[in-house]
Formats: C-alpha cells, structure tokens, sequence
C-alpha cells in the first residue's frame, strides 16, 4: 500500500503581494462580525478568566463600585474581542499560513461596562523578511483605532501577522526541529508544586495605590506563571476572545463557501479552518510548529495581565508593546517578568516604562514586551 502524498499548500507570489499593496491605507469595509460588540459583564468577565485574571476590577461589580470607576471596566485586552482585523483577521494571499506575531497599543480611555466599541482599520504595511522559521515571509501590518458609544476614542493599535509558506517551513525550516526531536515532557509533581507556587502568591494590587513617587528605576516586578499549557487553556481562551474561524455547521460551510482558501480538508477529507492548529497537534507539525500551540493575543494579554497587577487600581495602562519570538505548544510553562526602565512626567502625568520578557521552561525567550503605566502622584 503506498504511502499517503503529503499535501502541497499556496505560494506567498508577486502578484499577490502586489494585490495586497494596492490595499495599503484603504479603509477596510465590513468584514466578519466582531464576537463582542459590547462591554457587557459577561464578556468582560469571559475574556478576563479566559486569560487567567480574577481582578475583581473587571469581574465583582460590588468591590469596582467602590474604585473611582463607579463600576467594572474592561481589562485593557479585552479590545481583541471587538475586533477581528486587529486578532489577525487577514485580507490578501489565500491559503498562505498567518502567525500572529506582535502588537502596539495605546489606550487613551478606560473602557465601561455596556459600552459598544466601534472600529475603523487599514492595513498600514508590508514587509519582507527571511526567517529562520519559514524562509521568505511578509509581514502584514493593519492599524485599528477604536471608539465608544459618544465617539470617543478608547484606544489605537497596530498589530502584524507573518504570512509564511507552510512547506517550507515543514521541510526546511529550522527553528523548531529540536523541539519536535524532544520526547513529550512529563512534569514530576514536585516541579508542578514549585511553579504552582506563583499562582499561590500571585498579587493583585487592587485598592493599594503604588504612587509614582515610591517606585525607583530598576524595580522588578514579581514573577508571573501561565501554564502548563493545555489545549483546555487554548479553548478556554477562545471562549472570551471568540476565535477567529471557529464556527459550526452551517455557518462554518458559508465561511468556506465564501472563503475557500480557509478550508483545509482534515483527516476525515473535510475542509476545516486553519485555526486549528492550536487544538490539534499533527496539523500544527504540518505547518511546521512543535505542536499545537497558543495564541498570539492570547500572549499580549497575558503581558498587559502582568501590567494591570502591578499598576492596582488606580494605574492606568497607556502603552503597551509584544513582539513573539517563539511558539508555546501544549505541556510549556511561562515565566512572566518586568523591571523598570524610567520614570518620567508627560502633560502633566506621571509614567512609569516597564520592559518585560517571558521565558519557559527550558529558559528559551518565548516573547518580549514593554509597557507605559500611568500612576498616581502624591503632589
């Protein structure tokens, strides 16, 4: 019996690319509806636990009635629920991989419980690379600026995708080979015990307030834990931000029908969404990942996660920053760290910068991010 022929995937080609360009700085009309149009409760709370976060800001109306919020407000992240462009919702090249890989925010106002978000997004670039991982890839850059119900702009972002060809980086490319080469790591329950440890300690800073003035350049922030990784954490995430493909029956038919580039026959012969590559492994190892792995957003968040602790309730996230190095794939864990960079007064608020980084655990850079926290003065 011969063996089953491997299946071939699209091209990045000039033309394509040459399409996409014409696209730069066009606003982009309708796309696929967004999975929270509203700041509701409920989605607030399912984005935040999705990531992990159990700060009672976003989810205990009791306790942020009591904040200078009157009220719950939505985790900074939980933008990427209001909008699929800036989730990786990408136009142009069909068929060939995207890999969210980073994102710039800026927040200039906190969003509210029911308040409705409204974007409007371009693609901003592209650019060429050689990567390591895939050989010849395009990043793709799209800018997103988002508005409330009174018109008031909460929020701008720039996020990118890696578009890469899928053969190649299942045949050739090199990042990865090791990690797929590993037996699957099994942790001992000591080791488990010993990360579970920074869940144990984890702090909110909530009602404290940290005042600008008690914070010298060189403080580190305390560690934080994601993980291990399960394909149930993946999901879990997916339930708050929404997916970008996922979807059932007839209307994962109309996605295709429409978008037939996003069906990718799986073992049964049906077309399936590329998507899940974060639930299943072999499909993941197709398009040359060490497994089935996280979410780009899903990283970002847990990031400004980090921030937000920190800053308690009355600091303001303004700026934040993510750049991927690496995947995540199921049984890693990830050790979240910050220290301080500068101090300094803008417009009359005082800002703290934070550089941050995250490692697993073999001490392999999984991402590197950077924030602006805006915190109380004691003038």
């Amino acid at each position: 019996m011969s063996a089953p022929q491997q299946r071939t995937f699209p091209k990045i080609t000039e033309s394509g690319l040459d399409e996409l360009r014409q696209r730069i700085g066009v606003k982009i009309g309708q796309t696929a509806e967004p999975w929270c149009h509203e700041a509701t409760r409920d989605n607030i709370r399912h984005y935040a636990h999705g990531i992990g976060d159990d700060n009672p800001l976003w989810c205990d109306p009791e306790y942020a009635a009591k904040t200078q919020y009157g009220g719950i407000i939505a985790l900074p992240s939980f933008l990427f629920a209001t909008s699929r462009i800036v989730s990786g919702y990408v136009g142009g090249l069909p068929g060939v991989h995207a890999m969210w890989s980073g994102s710039d925010w800026t927040w200039h106002k906190p969003v509210h419980r029911n308040d409705e978000i409204r974007t409007e997004a371009y693609l901003k670039d592209l650019v060429e690379h050689q990567t390591r991982f895939a050989g010849r890839a395009v990043q793709q850059i799209y800018h997103v600026d988002f508005f409330n119900q009174g018109g008031d702009k909460v929020a701008e972002a720039d996020s990118w995708c890696f578009r890469t060809e899928r053969d190649h980086a299942r045949e050739q490319g090199t990042k990865y080979s090791e990690v797929r080469a590993r037996e699957p790591r099994r942790y001992t329950d000591e080791e488990l015990g010993e990360a579970y440890k920074l869940y144990r300690g984890e702090q909110v800073r909530g009602a404290t307030p940290r005042y600008w003035e008690d914070v010298a350049v060189g403080d580190e922030l305390p560690v934080m834990f994601k993980g291990p990784m399960t394909v149930t954490g993946f999901i879990a995430y997916a339930q708050g931000w929404g997916g970008l493909y996922i979807r059932a029956n007839k209307l994962a038919w109309k996605l295709i029908d429409q978008h037939p580039g996003v069906g990718i026959k799986n073992r049964f012969g049906i077309p399936d969404v590329p998507e899940r590559v974060h639930w299943e492994e072999d499909f993941a190892l197709e398009v040359g990942a060490p497994g089935a792995y996280d979410y780009g957003p899903e990283r970002t968040s847990w990031l400004t996660h980090h921030l937000t602790n920190w800053a308690g309730d009355r600091g303001f996230l303004h700026k934040a920053s993510c750049k991927i190095r690496r995947h995540n794939p199921e049984g890693d864990m990830l050790f979240i760290k910050g220290s301080v960079k500068r101090k300094f007064v803008e417009n009359g608020q005082h800002m703290v910068e934070i550089e941050q980084e995250a490692r697993n655990q073999d001490d392999e850079l999984s991402v590197v991010g950077s924030g602006v926290v805006i915190l109380p003065s004691r003038a």
